[in-house]
């Protein structure tokens, strides 16, 4: 979390209250303008979402309504928009449907429990500092994921788009439905009419940017579904009206038999949320120049679940929708999210019929739109011309998502990214060194075949933490070197400078390799290495079995050193040992 030292601690809590302290009036009118586009999206999506999650479309606004307000105080991305998501929809409706027995008030009251559980997860992992685990997503990751995200919701829309519906799940599914609808005739030509031209508004409209391209091109649909009464004569599928009314404190009641359940579900959402809200609020940090902030992500996110569980709401997470569509209509600040969270309420008590004439097709292309924003390429392209195992990595990152889901494509690029790192623990870089004319220090012979080395000794390098996994190759490569050493070997010496922990296993291999070399006559010792690698080894009983005399603070000290008790002829051996 951001912030200096000195801030006051309500304001390191509540990072809402730091950017209302910044605010600048003239991004009022950006975050006003965006909240109005963004409330055209968060009405129907909010409303469809909780319906496929088993509960009351009127429970998808309040679980709208409250987050957005929790997460303007408490979450610290001045852009990220909370709510309904279609990645919890499945989860909430897989404790929802056995359990309510068709009751609506028994289904909410499931679901706000599921809400309350994910959101104390989410706020204890916040506070224990466990936000560090987002550090695995690295940017391939992050472009596999959110390429994989739009390719995803794309799929998802383009039946909508076309004016029919399919029941598939997941992209290639819903891929290959969406293809059979086509072959079949299924089309409406009036929906792809409006839904085409709505998104090629928002796509050139777009380009402008003192111009709200979202809200023009919604409001021009819904108009013109409305002034030629297209859902009666076309058979468009619209919005329809609006529920009405508004949350209340209320806390929901379940039984003993659901705990268990309720408690399973609500730490799967609080685990699918974190994950989504992780990667999401890295790219918009990556993208707005601000540092990311997991822990306080996590507890923005933990408060908003909690908030909407007591107000009859449903589990909520990090859209990648409509996120992009606040960004694009101009988002400045968290307010706009306040706008959106007002504009639901005033919809619902004032005017819960204004949005029954949106075309059903439009939103579809409002999403697509926002879709398309997401889609990286020109950096990928980069990665692949400079490390093509990185480009790979987002692929399976890509195909995962697109294939498996959000969660599953996110681990199985991670599980890889783990692998990939720990070769390169396993398998590190090592050298022999030696010295190189008119070159300080001393360097890799095999860089530097030209290079010099002192008679007896071998300088040995280690590039990497000596572990369980790497200490036998170690081992088996120091002795390598003492074979392949041109004179008789006396000392060896490990430059130890990048060694950076050494654990139980990897020092009782280092034991075995001190009596191997003192069965040959031959000294082991170690130059640079970090004072607290050296207090590992003196519990470990290492460091007083190899005495401290074998221990130099650099490598020309040790030079010095071997040429002082074995002298040999070795030309600016002085000059070079420091």
């Amino acid at each position: 979390m951001s912030g200096g030292h000195g801030e006051p601690p309500l304001l390191r809590w509540l990072p809402g209250l730091r950017t209302l302290r910044a605010y600048q009036w003239a991004w009022l009118r950006h975050d006003i303008t965006a909240g109005l586009v963004l409330t055209t999206m968060l009405v129907p999506v909010g409303i469809a979402y909780a319906e496929a999650s088993g509960v009351g479309g009127i429970y998808g606004l309040y679980a709208t309504i409250v987050p957005l307000l929790a997460y303007a105080l408490f979450g610290p991305s001045r852009i990220l928009v909370l709510g309904p998501d279609s990645a919890l929809a499945a989860l909430i409706l897989a404790v929802v449907a056995p359990l309510s027995g068709g009751d609506p008030l028994r289904a909410i009251a499931l679901a706000s429990a599921m809400a309350i559980v994910s959101g104390l997860v989410c706020i204890t992992a916040g506070l224990a500092k466990l936000g560090f685990v987002t550090e695995l997503l690295s940017k391939p990751i992050r472009y596999g994921y959110m390429n994989g995200i739009a390719l995803t919701v794309i799929v998802s829309q383009l039946p909508k788009l076309f004016g029919f519906s399919v029941e598939a799940e997941g992209a290639h599914r819903q891929a290959w439905a969406f293809v059979q609808g086509l072959l079949a005739g299924r089309p409406n030509p009036t929906a792809l009419a409006i839904g085409a031209g709505t998104l090629a508004a928002i796509l050139a409209l777009q380009r402008l940017p003192r111009i709200p391209a979202v809200l023009l091109a919604v409001v021009a649909a819904t108009l013109a579904a409305a002034a030629f009464d297209l859902a009666g004569r076309s058979g468009i599928s619209v919005l329809g009206p609006l529920p009405q009314g508004l949350p209340g404190l209320a806390l929901p009641i379940i039984g003993i038999d659901d705990i268990a359940p309720v408690l399973l579900g609500g730490l799967a959402v609080a685990l699918v949320s974190f994950a989504d809200t992780s990667v999401l609020s890295r790219v918009y940090a990556a993208r707005l120049h601000t540092p990311p902030a997991p822990n306080q992500e996590m507890i923005g996110l933990g408060v908003a679940n909690l908030a909407t569980g007591f107000f009859q709401g449903m589990p909520i997470s990090s859209s990648a929708s409509r996120t992009p569509v606040a960004e694009s209509a101009g988002a400045r600040t968290q307010l706009t999210g306040v706008v959106g969270a007002l504009a639901i309420t005033a919809l619902l008590l004032v005017a819960p019929n204004l949005l029954r004439n949106l075309p059903s097709a439009a939103l579809a292309a409002v999403v697509i739109a926002a879709a398309i924003g997401l889609i990286e390429i020109a950096d990928l392209r980069r990665i692949y011309r400079i490390q093509q195992w990185e480009f790979w990595l987002s692929m399976v990152c890509f195909a995962g998502v697109a294939l498996f889901g959000a969660i599953p494509g996110i681990g199985i690029a991670v599980v890889i990214a783990v692998i990939e790192f720990l070769w390169d623990g396993w398998r590190p870089h090592s050298a022999v060194l030696g010295r190189v004319e008119r070159i300080k220090g001393y360097h890799d012979i095999t860089r530097y075949p030209q290079a010099s080395r002192i008679p007896g000794l071998v300088l040995f390098r280690w590039d990497a933490p000596l572990f369980f996994a790497n200490a036998e190759l170690f081992r088996d490569r120091v002795l390598a070197a003492v074979a392949a050493s041109p004179t008789p070997v006396r000392w060896v010496v490990v430059a130890a400078e990048p060694v950076t922990s050494v654990d139980v296993t990897a020092a009782d291999i280092v034991a075995e390799l001190d009596d191997s070399l003192l069965a040959q006559d031959i000294e082991l010792c170690f130059a640079e290495m970090k004072d607290p690698v050296k207090d590992k080894l003196k519990r470990f009983g290492l460091f007083a079995r190899l005495g401290a005399e074998t221990f130099y603070p650099t490598l020309g000290e040790a030079v010095k050193a071997y040429l002082r008790s074995h002298p040999v002829e070795w030309e600016d051996w002085d000059n070079d040992a420091r």
